[in-house]
C-alpha cells in the first residue's frame, strides 16, 4: 500500500513538473517571439515610421561623389530627389485587347472624376501616362492616405485599383522595373529564361509579350522563370496564374549555375535548349530604391556592392551561355554601383573575346531620359581606401577585391562601347535609381562545343591544304590543344571568374540543393480511360492536343486536368530527373463527380480562353443583363434570365457549360470586350465560376457602378443565397453533390471548398488589400511562405490543394507592408522565416 501511495505522489510531482514545464516553454517561445519581431522590425525598418529614419548618410555620398556618376552640376538635386518619397506607378496587365479596353474605361469612369477636384483649394494632380511606355499603358501619380479620405472619387479611385490587381488586370510595379523587358523585343515564338524572377512582376511582363496579340488558344514560344529561393517560387506561382498561360514554367536552380535543359531532335538525341531572349535581373545592393526603401539609408555600406559583384558575374556568364547566337540579353539592376554595372559587363565582355557586344538601343523607348554608361570608376574599401589597379592592392586586402572589379584600359573600353549602357537616375524623370545593358550574341563563346568544332574543321581543313611552315603548324596544334582543354558549356555551367585565365576548367561541379520534393507531372496517354467522356461531353475537336494535358498525381483519381503547350511538353518529360520543376501549364479541367452528370470533370475559368476554340458543345450565348445577373446573385433561377437563354438553359443537360458574351452579335459599333465565363447548370438553378476580383472586374466592364458592386457583400450573401436555393429545393451544390463546407485558415477568415476536393473559385479569393510589387518594389512578407511546401502523406491531395496553399500565403503576406531591395531581402530572409515560424508553434501549443 506504501509503495503505491507513493507511487502515486511521484506520478503527480512528475505532471506538475511536466506541467510547469510546459508553462515556462510556452512562455519562453511568447518572448522569443515577441522580442524577434521587435528586433526584426528594428532591423528592417519595417512596422517603424520612416520619418524616424534620418534621409542622410555620408558614407554613401562620399562613395559616390567619387565614382562620379552623376555630373557635378546636378550633384545636388541628384541627392534631393533620392530624399524624396517616390510616386505611384502601375501598369495595365493582360493581352493587348484586353488591355486597350480597360485603359478607355480607366480613362472615363475614372481619371475624368478628377477634373475640377481640389484639396483645400490646391487642384487634385490626375494620374499621368508614362511618356516612354508603349500604348500609355503605364501610369504614375501621387495618391496619399490623407488625400483618399479626403475626396470621394480618389477613394473610388483606390478600391479600383486595388481589386484589379487582386484580379491581375493592374500590376503595382516601380517604373524603371517595367524596363528590361520592353528591351527584350520578345516574340511569340521566342524561348526566354528569366534567370532570377521572383516575384515575378518582370516575368508577367514577359508572358503577356508572348501572348502580345493573342486572345484564344497559345504561342509556340514559353517562358522559364527561375528563382534559387524555393519559397519565392511560390509568389511567382501566383503572380504567373493571373496570366493563365500554358507556356510557362517556374523552376528553382541557382542562377549562376542553371542546368543546361534538354529537348530531343529530329534524331531523337538531347540536344541543350538555347534560349532567344534571357533576362538577368540580379541581385544587388539595391541603392536605387531608395526614395522607397528608407531604411536603405541607415544600412548602406560599401561593402554592399563589394560582396555581390562575383555573384553578379557569375549569372551573367551563364546567361551568355545558354543564348543563342542572335539572341538578346538584358542585364539589370537597382543599383548606382559601377562595380554591380560597369564592372561586371566589362569583365563578361573581356571573357567572350567578341563573341557578345553591347547593344545600341538609344533610339528605343523614345521619351526615356537616360544616361551613359561609365568608361572609369574606381575601387572604393570601407576604409574610404581608393585603388585605381589590381597591382596596388596589398596581399591582405585581395580577399575582398578581384581583378575584374577595375576598369579597362581607355581604348578597351572604347572598343566595348560602354556608354551604350544605360543609367537611369532618379531627377531625370522622378524615378528610382536602375541600370541596364542589352548585349547581343554574334557568334559561339570560345570555351563552346560548337566553338571547339569549327576549331578543329579549321585545323583538318588547313593540314589537307597546302604545306605551311612548321611553326604555323605547331602553333595550330597548339591552339588545338588548347581549345579541346577549354570548359565545354553545354556539358556544366561555367564556374570560373574574371581572375581565372580564359578556358579554365572549373575547379568543382555545382551541387544542386533539390530541397521539398514536388509532385510529379503526368501527362494524359492517347488512350487516356478519363479522355473520351470529356472529349464527347464538351465536343472536343479531333484535333485538340491530349498529349499536352497532365495530372499532377499517378495514382488514384485525377482531379485537376492541366494544359501546356509542346514545347512545355518536350521540356518536362525530358528532364524530369534534373529539373526542379515548381509549377508549369494552365488548368482547363477540374473533377467535379456530380451526380446525374455524364462527365466527371467541369471546365475551369482558368484555362477557358485557350481550349474555348476547340470545344463545339455546352456553349450558351446570352446578353449583358444576363452577365449582370449571373455576377450579382448567388445561384440564379432560370426564370430570372431572359426569355432566349431561358430556352437555351432548358434545352442543355446538367452540367459544366460556358456563357458567352458577343456585344458585336447586338451592336456592331459596341467597344465592349466580349467575356467567356464557365459556369454550371443544376436542377432549378446556374451559377458561375469566378473568383470575386474577376467578377468586380467583369460587372464594371458592363456598366455596374462601384457602388452597387460593393453594397452587396458576395462574402455574406453566399449563405443567404445558398440557404433560399436549398429551401427551394434548387441550389445548385445540392443538385450536384457539392456540398459546401465552412473552413477557417490561419487568418480566422471563413472560405468555401467543395467537399470532392475540386478547386471552386470563390468569393474569399485575395481579400487583402495589398499590391505586390517588383523585385524592387514589396517583396520583404515574401519570405514568410513555408506554408506552400504542403508536406502530405497523400500526393492526390497535395496536388489538390496546391493552388489554393499559395493563394492562401500570398494572401496572408500582402498584410505587411514595406519592402527591401532584393539583395538586401535575402541576407535577412532566415530572421523572417525564423519569427514566422516560432509565432506558429505558438499557436500550435495555444491550441493544444
Amino acid at each position: 500500500m506504501n509503495g503505491d501511495l507513493h507511487m502515486f505522489f511521484l506520478a503527480r510531482f512528475a505532471i506538475r513538473v511536466n506541467s510547469n514545464s510546459y508553462k515556462l516553454t510556452l512562455f519562453s517561445l511568447r518572448q522569443t517571439s515577441i522580442m524577434g519581431r521587435r528586433r526584426f522590425k528594428k532591423q528592417t525598418g519595417r512596422g517603424a515610421d520612416y520619418g524616424e529614419i534620418e534621409r542622410k548618410n555620408k558614407a554613401f555620398e562620399e562613395y559616390y561623389k567619387e565614382q562620379g556618376i552623376v555630373p557635378e552640376d546636378q550633384w545636388d538635386q541628384f541627392l534631393e530627389t533620392l530624399k524624396t518619397n517616390l510616386p505611384a506607378t502601375f501598369r495595365i496587365t493582360g493581352f493587348r485587347s484586353h488591355a486597350k479596353h480597360l485603359l478607355k474605361f480607366l480613362k472615363g469612369h475614372y481619371f475624368s472624376e478628377l477634373l475640377n477636384q481640389t484639396i483645400d483649394g490646391v487642384p487634385v494632380e490626375r494620374p499621368q501616362p508614362i511618356t516612354w511606355y508603349p500604348d500609355e499603358l503605364a501610369w504614375v501619380f501621387n495618391l496619399t492616405r490623407q488625400n483618399i479620405r479626403k475626396i470621394p472619387a480618389l477613394e473610388k479611385l483606390h478600391n479600383f485599383l486595388v481589386t484589379e490587381t487582386e484580379s491581375g488586370n493592374i500590376s503595382r510595379q516601380e517604373a524603371v522595373s517595367m524596363i528590361p523587358p520592353l528591351l527584350m523585343d520578345v516574340q511569340s515564338h521566342h524561348k526566354v529564361l528569366d534567370m532570377c524572377a521572383a516575384p515575378g512582376s518582370k516575368t508577367a511582363q514577359l508572358i503577356e509579350m508572348l501572348h502580345a496579340d493573342m486572345t484564344q488558344g497559345w504561342p509556340e514560344g514559353f517562358v522559364i522563370a527561375n528563382d534559387a529561393d524555393n519559397k519565392r517560387c511560390y509568389i511567382m506561382v501566383h503572380q504567373a496564374k493571373r496570366l493563365n498561360s500554358p507556356c510557362c514554367m517556374i523552376v528553382n536552380h541557382d542562377a549562376s549555375f542553371f542546368p543546361n535543359i534538354k529537348v530531343l531532335d529530329s534524331d531523337k538525341k538531347p540536344k541543350s535548349i538555347k534560349y532567344d531572349r534571357v533576362l538577368c535581373d540580379v541581385p544587388c545592393s539595391g541603392d536605387g530604391t531608395m526614395r522607397k526603401n528608407v531604411v536603405i539609408w541607415k544600412k548602406w555600406t560599401v561593402y554592399s556592392g563589394l560582396h555581390l559583384h562575383t555573384l553578379q558575374q557569375r549569372i551573367l556568364k551563364r546567361g551568355v551561355e545558354l543564348l543563342e547566337v542572335g539572341g538578346r540579353l538584358v542585364y539589370s539592376t537597382c543599383s548606382f554601383n559601377p562595380l554591380e554595372n560597369e564592372a561586371v559587363i566589362a569583365s563578361v565582355l573581356k571573357q567572350c573575346q567578341g563573341a557578345v557586344e553591347l547593344v545600341d538601343v538609344s533610339n528605343e523607348l523614345p521619351g526615356l531620359k537616360r544616361h551613359p554608361g561609365m568608361t572609369s570608376w574606381k575601387v572604393i574599401t570601407e576604409k574610404a581606401e581608393v585603388f585605381t589597379d589590381y597591382e596596388s592592392i596589398p596581399e591582405g586586402k585581395r580577399s575582398k577585391i578581384v581583378r575584374s572589379m577595375f576598369p579597362p584600359a581607355a581604348d578597351e573600353a572604347k572598343d566595348m562601347q560602354l556608354t551604350r549602357c544605360v543609367r537611369l537616375l532618379p531627377h531625370h524623370q522622378d524615378t528610382g535609381g536602375f541600370f541596364v545593358a542589352v548585349l547581343k550574341k554574334t557568334q559561339h563563346l570560345p570555351w563552346s562545343k560548337e566553338a571547339k568544332k569549327i576549331t578543329q574543321n579549321e585545323v583538318e581543313s588547313s593540314e589537307a591544304g597546302a604545306d605551311m611552315p612548321g611553326n604555323s603548324k605547331e602553333t595550330t596544334k597548339k591552339d588545338q590543344n588548347a581549345a579541346e582543354g577549354s570548359v565545354e558549356a553545354e556539358e556544366e555551367p561555367s564556374s570560373s571568374t574574371g581572375d581565372k585565365h580564359m578556358g579554365e576548367p572549373p575547379s568543382k561541379k555545382a551541387r544542386y540543393n533539390r530541397g521539398f520534393k514536388e509532385d510529379p507531372f503526368v501527362f494524359f496517354l492517347e488512350d487516356e480511360q478519363v479522355w473520351p467522356p470529356i472529349r464527347k461531353f464538351y465536343g472536343v475537336d479531333e484535333t485538340f492536343p491530349v498529349t499536352q494535358l497532365l495530372t499532377r498525381c499517378y495514382v488514384g483519381k485525377k482531379r485537376n486536368v492541366y494544359l501546356v503547350n509542346d514545347a512545355m511538353k518536350q521540356i518536362l518529360q525530358t528532364n524530369e530527373e534534373s529539373l526542379k520543376v515548381i509549377n508549369s501549364g494552365v488548368k482547363a479541367w477540374c473533377r467535379s463527380d456530380a451526380k446525374g452528370v455524364d462527365c466527371d470533370f467541369r471546365l475551369a475559368q482558368d484555362g477557358i480562353l485557350c481550349i474555348f476554340p476547340l470545344l463545339s458543345e455546352r456553349k450558351l450565348t446570352i446578353s449583358k443583363d444576363d452577365v449582370i445577373t449571373l455576377l450579382t446573385q448567388e445561384n440564379p433561377f432560370y426564370h430570372k434570365f431572359t426569355n432566349e437563354t431561358q430556352q437555351q438553359i432548358r434545352d442543355i443537360s446538367q452540367g459544366s457549360l460556358i456563357f458567352i458574351y458577343d456585344p458585336k452579335q447586338s451592336d456592331q459599333n459596341s467597344e465592349d470586350v466580349a467575356l467567356i465565363i464557365c459556369g454550371w447548370k443544376g436542377k432549378t438553378s446556374v451559377r458561375s465560376f469566378v473568383s470575386k476580383g474577376d467578377r468586380h472586374h467583369i460587372l464594371r466592364m458592363c456598366g455596374v457602378a462601384d457602388t452597387a458592386i460593393y453594397a452587396e457583400k458576395p462574402g455574406s450573401s453566399r449563405n443567404g443565397g445558398n440557404n433560399a436555393a436549398a429551401s427551394a429545393g434548387g441550389s445548385e451544390e445540392a443538385s450536384t453533390g457539392e456540398k459546401e463546407v465552412k473552413e477557417t485558415d490561419g487568418s480566422g477568415e471563413a472560405k468555401a471548398e467543395a467537399s470532392t476536393g475540386a478547386d471552386i473559385p470563390g468569393d474569399g479569393v485575395l481579400s487583402g488589400d495589398k499590391i505586390e510589387c517588383d523585385s524592387t518594389e514589396n517583396e520583404t512578407a515574401n519570405q514568410t511562405l513555408s506554408v506552400v511546401s504542403m508536406a502530405t502523406d497523400n500526393p492526390e491531395q497535395k496536388a489538390d490543394v496546391q493552388d489554393e496553399k499559395v493563394e492562401e500565403a500570398v494572401s496572408s503576406t500582402q498584410q505587411g507592408d514595406g519592402a527591401m531591395a532584393e539583395g538586401v531581402v535575402r541576407t535577412e530572409s532566415k530572421q523572417t522565416v525564423t519569427c514566422s515560424e516560432t509565432s506558429e508553434a505558438v499557436k500550435d501549443m495555444d491550441t493544444k
